[in-house]
């Protein structure tokens, strides 16, 4: 493993879109075959040319409550650091990133070489997620839950072993054991996307405790600071067979920015150069998000007063649902929910557009089910009347010439970390 990935800097996984996919074709031949195809499979699903114009956008008017952002964005000593460290901006400054990885390295107990800092944590999960199965390793995951796993496992062509989740939707770490005998990796959401639910601790080290030799247990940690569990990052520390994924696109309110990390034992985030080629350009984090992050982190009250906004909104707007008979998966400790709209997910999602209000997708799992993101208490009393509005509409009412969806470019947290 290079001196460069270990003092924190990643490598920014080029297979999220695929369009760099012959770098990897050398390590997977299986992949040269398939470069062309899955590269325009991925264009499909993220809705390429979103970001060219070439798609409707939103109107500016529109709440979006759809991608999982933080409407509060960076806090205050984030935009502080990255106006301090913007002027250095000429230079490299390897040692800025040096800076935030020994915050890191202290705050969670972790040893040097424990931890890459990444642009994200979309591209590291990949490499995570594709460094460990194949057509012989599979994966084994959470059902429903986020897609990026089994999206990397169709792209490693690797066996899939969905699970459904438990009655309280956690995930199912008994049945996942029993899924096959000899997987590559095991992919747990914690909290859960879709459902915001959570996966016990003990749950995440039994399955630790008791996987094969030779599987590797990749938890995602993308949405934890919401929640009251404990992390298993302590994991890592004990050099348990454990990736964990942490981003600061959430809670920190930087998903524009870029920025996350990946902890693992050494040759666990060694075996991340199988996947993608060392190449600098498509590393680097920068030095202003690095110093934002760093900040983050040292913000002490930062990550308990968000996590008192979002309960507190996603409390009200729960109540409200509840008050008024609506369904919803309970037990979300996350900053989205899931609620039954009796219809086709995509269906409902054209009918709140129209109200000027972007919620999130459905999942085939819960096909009448969507995924809502908690934003300000202003824009959720707005998806309130349209959500009221909307379900007193017929299923099937946006369907026809009033709407068509692919005209329209609907931000999603997919493959942004």
């Amino acid at each position: 493993m290079s001196s460069r990935f270990n003092t924190g800097v990643s490598r920014r996984s080029f297979m999220r879109i695929l369009g760099a996919a012959s770098a990897a074709a050398t390590s997977f031949p299986a992949m040269a075959a398939m470069q062309q195809p899955a590269a325009q499979a991925a264009g499909n699903r993220r809705g390429f040319g979103a970001d060219m114009g070439e798609m409707r956008h939103l109107t500016s008017d529109t709440v979006i409550i759809s991608s999982n952002e933080n409407p509060l964005g960076p806090a205050q000593s984030a935009l502080s650091a990255i106006s301090t460290t913007a002027p250095l901006g000429g230079r490299y400054h390897q040692e800025e990133t040096m800076k935030t990885v020994q915050v890191i390295y202290d705050q969670f107990g972790l040893k040097k070489g424990y931890v890459a800092l990444t642009p994200g944590s979309g591209g590291p999960l990949d490499l995570a997620l594709m460094s460990n199965i194949g057509p012989d390793k599979p994966l084994v995951y959470g059902d429903p839950s986020y897609e990026q796993g089994f999206r990397a496992a169709d792209t490693m062509r690797a066996p899939k072993y969905p699970v459904p989740l438990t009655p309280t939707f956690a995930h199912d770490v008994k049945a996942m054991l029993k899924a096959h005998p000899s997987p590559g990796a095991y992919y747990i959401v914690n909290p859960n996307n879709p459902t915001g639910t959570i996966t016990p601790r003990e749950d995440i080290l039994w399955l630790l405790a008791n996987k094969p030799t030779g599987s590797v247990v990749i938890v995602d940690e993308a949405y934890h600071h919401f929640s009251d569990q404990d992390s298993v990052l302590d994991q890592v520390a004990a050099d348990k067979d454990i990736i964990v994924l942490r981003t600061f696109s959430k809670i920190y309110g930087m998903a524009g920015l870029r920025a996350g990390f990946a902890a693992a034992r050494p040759d666990l985030l060694a075996k991340f150069s199988t996947v993608a080629a060392p190449a600098r350009s498509l590393a680097s984090i920068s030095i202003t998000s690095s110093a934002a992050a760093r900040a983050s982190l040292q913000d002490k009250d930062l990550v308990s007063l968000r996590r008192k906004i979002n309960s507190d909104v996603r409390s009200e707007t729960l109540e409200f649902l509840t008050k008024h008979n609506y369904k919803i998966v309970p037990g979300s400790q996350a900053n989205f929910f899931m609620v039954d709209v009796k219809r086709p997910g995509k269906d409902f999602q054209m009918q709140m557009i129209k109200e000027n209000v972007a919620i999130g997708r459905s999942w085939p799992a819960l096909p009448n089910y969507v995924r809502v993101t908690v934003g300000t208490k202003q824009e959720m009393e707005k998806f309130q009347t349209a959500f009221v509005k909307c379900m007193d509409m017929p299923p099937g009412a946006a369907n026809g010439a009033s709407l068509h969806m692919p005209e329209f470019h609907i931000p999603s947290e997919l493959y942004r970390g």
